[in-house]
């Protein structure tokens, strides 16, 4: 199959302009007589079911949550960019383009990553008007802070609960639209698997958590906001019940996969302390705006900090860097840390930990100070921890954060399925190998509120009324290998807990797929994938049963998914014969130890193709074009 990124032609500054009046519109009149089923309520999936409600279509929400304001974007904590140069810096809609770019390592679509940033400031505005509580300066403008792989400040914040209160704020808008009947809202409902009629999306098949029912839901147009997938690796930041589910089963329908094996590690999260943990914490990429990261100099150092003097500390991100510092992307903080923990290097009981220091900030500014700007993440740090950051150095780990692959989008956000579109994290667009700190907030919300309120009408114009039911055959069978699935599951009953195999695969994918990749590492990974499947699928208990509620059984069809796509994530990594942004291949690298690029062989988006069950995927290839960024080595020093 030929994909097509269906990239409207022209400037490249002109494109999305031309696009909206180019593409075919919805009579107004006409919007109530479509549905749109969104699942996902998080940042993209509230704002799209808000705005396509407001727009007069009929939408379907669907939540495994019991509230929309569950939803994991609730975590996120530094801020949202956006180009609107508030702080007179040298800020611009091609400045904030050219740094996602350049962060990504050029392995982003050019026209997807210029709209992410011609939009970024009518989001803003729009936050504005729903009263989100941004941080302002004394004049009353709205304060900006700085993040990672930029020189200048265009980090909108709500201190450390940005995410939070953006939430709250597509959440009102959606209730709103639930309370005039335009949304129907189903909480506590799993997306099981797509609906395919002729090649189309027509609906979705889901399981009520609560009593294990199952159910058809049908639409003219299905959007899929479910997030990412980083849970595959057993310990991330990603809320527990994060799952990649309903992009799977959209793929084993037949939307591609883009570039899975692109995941971002998080420099800045407290490390692991047990074996028992089930879930890593996030602390904001905001704190690298004024604490410092160090290690000691002296190898297997184990003074407590505030004993060791200036003339013994390396502050290496300081030292590589001199030009970003602290503040260089993601990807290359978390290598870093990395490197100087395997050197030995590395602080507190693990030795996997490096320094995050805020004295400097302290003595300059004041405690008081300090505490406006960072006072909950502090308190965030100590309850776990038992430390205090204001008088002792955080300690700090890499951990996956964030995933960049997903399912394959065109220009107007839809898949390779007819009718299905994905938005948000859960598709691949924007942002290439490496995510830029305060970005993922900024796709969410583009796409829900200013991106597909646009592009489904252009579709929905050209399709008639769906008069698809319960009864229709494509229907029945989606829900019968449904109810098969869980049958099956059931049936094993086995000697392992669900968990006993996410851990393990954890492990695999931490050991081989994680922060740097070898060829020998990933061709183990697979065997051992593949291994882990089998004793699954003959060994895994799951106890209760599916007519009630049994977090069991949702966590077994979670934990397979993420088996399944763990092997896809490897294959994808081995074929990638190159280093970039997150894609880390430790034979390709430069003698600095940087990321080493092959743009004659690999600038294309990876979009594998399900050929069917234990069959090896299909390798389709979109090309990536750049007219207005030169391809360069990436150098933040």
């Amino acid at each position: 199959m030929k994909i097509s990124s269906t990239i409207p032609s022209g400037k490249l500054s002109e494109k999305w302009t031309n696009h909206k009046f180019n593409i075919k519109l919805v009579n107004p009149a006409n919007k109530k007589k479509y549905k749109i089923i969104v699942v996902g309520t998080g940042l993209a999936g509230g704002s799209a079911a808000a705005s396509l409600a407001e727009l007069g279509y009929n939408v379907k929400s669907f939540s495994y949550h019991e509230s929309p304001r569950r939803a994991h974007s609730i975590a996120a904590q530094g801020g949202i960019n956006a180009s609107k140069n508030y702080s007179n810096d040298g800020d611009s809609t091609f400045r904030l383009f050219y740094d996602t770019i350049k962060g990504g390592d050029y392995r982003a679509r050019e026209s997807n990553v210029y709209r992410l940033a011609e939009v970024s400031g009518n989001i803003i505005d729009q936050c504005v008007a729903q009263g989100v509580p941004f941080a302002r300066e004394y004049g009353g403008l709205l304060d900006n802070r700085s993040f990672g792989g930029a020189q200048v400040s265009r980090t909108f914040y709500a201190r450390g609960q940005t995410g939070q209160q953006l939430l709250l704020g597509a959440y009102s808008a959606m209730s709103k639209q639930i309370g005039l009947g335009k949304i129907q809202f189903y909480p506590r409902h799993e997306m099981l698997d797509l609906i395919v009629v002729d090649g189309v999306a027509k609906g979705i098949v889901t399981r009520n958590l609560e009593n294990g029912h199952l159910d058809t839901h049908f639409a003219d147009a299905v959007v899929l906001a479910t997030g990412g997938y980083g849970n595959v690796f057993y310990l991330s930041t990603n809320a527990m019940a994060s799952n990649t589910t309903a992009i799977m089963r959209a793929y084993k329908k037949g939307a591609f996969m883009a570039n899975p094996c692109f995941t971002q590690i998080h420099p800045t999260c407290i490390p692991v302390s047990s074996d028992h943990q089930s879930k890593l914490t996030l602390m904001s990429e905001s704190l690298r705006n004024d604490g410092r990261v160090w290690v000691p100099k002296k190898i297997n150092d184990e003074r407590q900090p505030n004993m060791i003097p200036e003339d013994e500390r390396d502050y290496y991100l300081e030292r590589l860097y001199p030009s970003f510092g602290n503040l260089v992307p993601r990807d290359v903080a978390s290598r870093r840390a990395k490197e100087m923990c395997d050197k030995g290097h590395g602080v507190g009981p693990t030795k996997f930990a490096v320094y995050l220091d805020f004295k400097d900030a302290i003595e300059t500014n004041g405690i008081q100070w300090v505490s406006e700007k960072y006072g909950n993440l502090f308190d965030m740090y100590k309850q776990i921890t038992g430390e205090d950051p204001y008088s002792m150095p955080m300690k700090i780990y890499p951990a996956v954060h964030y995933t960049m692959g997903g399912l394959w989008v065109d220009y107007n956000l839809m898949t390779t399925i007819p009718g299905l579109y994905s938005i948000g994290e859960s598709n691949f667009s924007d942002h290439g190998a490496n995510r830029l700190g305060a970005s993922a907030l900024m796709q969410g919300l583009a796409d829900g509120y200013f991106i597909l309120p646009y592009t489904i009408g252009n579709y929905l114009s050209q399709i008639g009324k769906s008069t698809i039911t319960k009864d229709h055959p494509s229907a029945k069978e989606a829900l019968e290998n449904t109810k098969k699935r869980i049958q099956f599951l059931q049936n094993i009953n086995g000697s392992k807990s669900v968990d006993y195999f996410h851990k393990k695969l954890g492990k695999v994918m931490w050991e081989y797929v994680g922060m740097s990749r070898t060829k020998e590492g990933l061709k183990n990974s697979i065997v051992d994938i593949k291994n882990i499947k089998k004793d699954f699928l003959n060994d895994v208990k799951i106890l209760g049963d599916n007519n009630e509620f049994n977090p069991e059984l949702e966590k077994a069809g979670r934990v397979l998914d993420f088996i399944d796509l763990g092997l896809l994530m490897a294959q994808d990594a081995l074929h990638r014969e190159e280093s970039c942004g997150g894609h880390f291949r430790e034979e390709f690298q430069t003698e600095e130890n940087e990321a080493k690029r092959d743009d004659e062989n690999f600038c294309y988006v990876a979009a594998w193709q399900f050929e069917g069950e234990d069959v090896n995927p299909k390798l389709n290839k979109e090309k990536l074009a750049f007219e207005e960024v030169e391809l360069t080595s990436r150098s933040y020093k």
